[in-house]
C-alpha cells in the first residue's frame, strides 16, 4: 500500500475521532474514488497514481465551485470549498514560480526542445514531476512561452 493512502486512511481516523463531517465524507469519497480505480485497473495504486485522483477531485469542485455561485447556491459552493481544504490536506508543498521555471528550463534543455511540435516532450518530463505540486494547465502557458 502506498504511503499516501496510509495518510489519508489515517486522516479518516483523526476525522472521525474529531467528529468532522464533512472531512469525514470527503476522505470516504476520495477512498471510494482510490478503490473504483484499482478495481477498474486491477492493479494497487502508487503515490502518483493517488495524486492523480486528488487532482482531478480538486479540479471537479473548482467547476462546482464557479457553477454554484453563478446560480447564486453560495451554501452548496461553500461545500465545495470545505471539501476542496480537506482534499488538499493530502496534496504535496505546491511548486513556487522560481522552482517552476526551473524546471521548465531543465526540461526543456533536457529534451532538446527548440520549436512548438517539442512541447509534448517536455510536458512529458514535467508532469511526472510536478503532479499534484503545480497548475498544469498554467505550466503548459509558461512553456509555450518560453518555446517561442
Amino acid at each position: 500500500m502506498s504511503a499516501l493512502i496510509t495518510q489519508i486512511k489515517d486522516g479518516m481516523k483523526e476525522a472521525m475521532r474529531a467528529k468532522q463531517k464533512v472531512r469525514l465524507a470527503t476522505i470516504r469519497m476520495l477512498l471510494a474514488q482510490i478503490k473504483q480505480v484499482e478495481v477498474d485497473e486491477r492493479k494497487e495504486l502508487t503515490d502518483t497514481d493517488v495524486l492523480a485522483i486528488l487532482d482531478k477531485m480538486i479540479k471537479q469542485r473548482r467547476d462546482s465551485i464557479s457553477q454554484f455561485e453563478s446560480a447564486g447556491r453560495q451554501e452548496l459552493a461553500d461545500n465545495e470549498k470545505a471539501e476542496i481544504e480537506a482534499l488538499q490536506e493530502f496534496m504535496p508543498q505546491a511548486l513556487s514560480e522560481a522552482e517552476i521555471a526551473a524546471m521548465i528550463t531543465s526540461a526543456i534543455a533536457e529534451s532538446g526542445a527548440e520549436t512548438m511540435r517539442d512541447m509534448g516532450k517536455v510536458m512529458a518530463i514535467l508532469k511526472p514531476q510536478m503532479q499534484g505540486r503545480a497548475d498544469m494547465g498554467a505550466v503548459s502557458g509558461q512553456v509555450k512561452a518560453q518555446l517561442n
